[in-house]
């Protein structure tokens, strides 16, 4: 075991047991640990989860997934408190924010049924699938038992399944195979804007934040002889460098790592920013979610320096937060304004996402009205 690793305490059978916890959001391992096997019946195990104590199963794994989800059901079915507070008429962004904390509560919640995965990523339960496959993608060649939550091990080998089907995309032509951890582009009607745009050249591009290398093979796939991609991800760069060569664009894409911008000038140059002003709660989140807009201001505040005379910044970004009422259009005009930057055109698809036509969420509103752009600009 490494003794720098975390580590989660238990006694079972009179015995004190410590081994390796691994939670790839960072979360801390559970104080309170009980052993849970088949007898649990699911209202006890949703009360001690509630109360913070993490239950490390024992029985059945099938069980163990039927639990999960019993509990998921119970979280979901949960009464809302009536108050006066609740009853009367909340904003947008009172909606976003009561949305935001029940989804990390429920994490909370489901995050403590536990999972022991022994030596060489065996799970010693009955029914248990082999996962060495996808622990290996995830956690690297890692050897020693160690306990994590179920719901991560049902993630990864979740991602395993998306990482060897991959993804269709009609703009490419082909499939984009998403790794663990790394934003899948389920919503491609952006895509749809970057592959109809007016290219002001085909010599060079650069592709901020570029995740799964979609947008670099979309490039590439429209005659741009060059492409210098960037993301700060271990993860994203390695998912995007198979994407690419699955694709064949490989000698048309440098993969660099750093945060925003290559060295140099492109006259082009394309970013995808998370669209959501706000802090997220696990890793992948960070596609979504770009606290105080960090991503979004640090793209048109450098563009200046990067972008070539007569070239051009595309800058693919929902309006959501502003239907939510996280960030004003005000805001982006003077953002865009501050950095020197003026708008020569702008294409707009909407989202055609289950979640957009859905009355029963709480954001459907906002959800409703949202429209995906791609706004074209240049230097002053």
């Amino acid at each position: 075991m490494n003794s720098h690793s975390p580590v989660i305490s238990w006694t079972e059978n009179n015995i004190e047991h410590c081994v390796d916890w691994h939670s790839e959001n960072g979360t801390s391992a559970p104080k309170r640990v009980q052993i849970a096997d088949d007898t649990m019946n699911a209202e006890t195990a949703y009360r001690l989860a509630c109360e913070g104590t993490a239950l490390l199963w024992r029985g059945d794994f099938q069980n163990a997934k039927n639990l999960l989800q019993a509990i998921a059901r119970r979280i979901d079915k949960k009464p809302q408190k009536k108050t006066k507070a609740a009853q009367a008429p909340i904003t947008p962004a009172q909606a976003f924010h009561l949305h935001r904390q029940a989804q990390s509560q429920r994490a909370r919640v489901l995050a403590m049924l536990l999972i022991s995965v022994g030596e060489n990523f065996h799970i010693p339960l009955r029914r248990a699938p082999n996962v060495v496959q996808a622990c290996t993608e995830v956690y690297g060649e890692y050897k020693a038992p160690f306990v994590c939550a179920l719901r991560e091990l049902l993630g990864i080998i979740g991602a395993h399944e998306w990482r060897k089907n991959g993804v269709e995309i009609t703009t490419l032509g082909g499939k984009i195979h998403p790794h663990y951890g790394v934003f899948s582009p389920i919503r491609g009607e952006y895509l749809e804007l970057i592959a109809k745009a007016p290219l002001p050249s085909t010599t060079l591009a650069f592709d901020i934040g570029t995740g799964t290398g979609v947008i670099a093979a979309l490039l590439a796939k429209r005659g741009i002889q060059k492409i210098l991609a960037t993301d700060q991800d271990t993860r994203a760069l390695t998912c995007a460098a198979e994407n690419l060569q699955r694709l064949n664009v490989t000698e048309r894409v440098e993969l660099i790592k750093t945060d925003l911008f290559p060295p140099g000038r492109a006259p082009l140059i394309v970013c995808n920013p998370p669209w959501i002003p706000a802090r997220p709660n696990s890793a992948i989140e960070h596609a979504v979610y770009d606290p105080d807009s960090r991503m979004l201001r640090g793209f048109l505040s450098g563009v200046a320096e990067h972008l070539e005379p007569n070239g051009e910044a595309w800058l693919i970004m929902s309006d959501l937060a502003e239907h939510l009422g996280l960030r004003s259009s005000q805001e982006f005009w003077h953002w865009i304004d501050s950095a020197n930057l003026e708008v020569v055109g702008k294409m707009d698809i909407r989202p055609q996402h289950p979640k957009s036509k859905d009355v029963n969420d709480s954001l459907h509103q906002a959800r409703a009205a949202e429209v995906t752009s791609l706004w074209r600009l240049r230097l002053k």
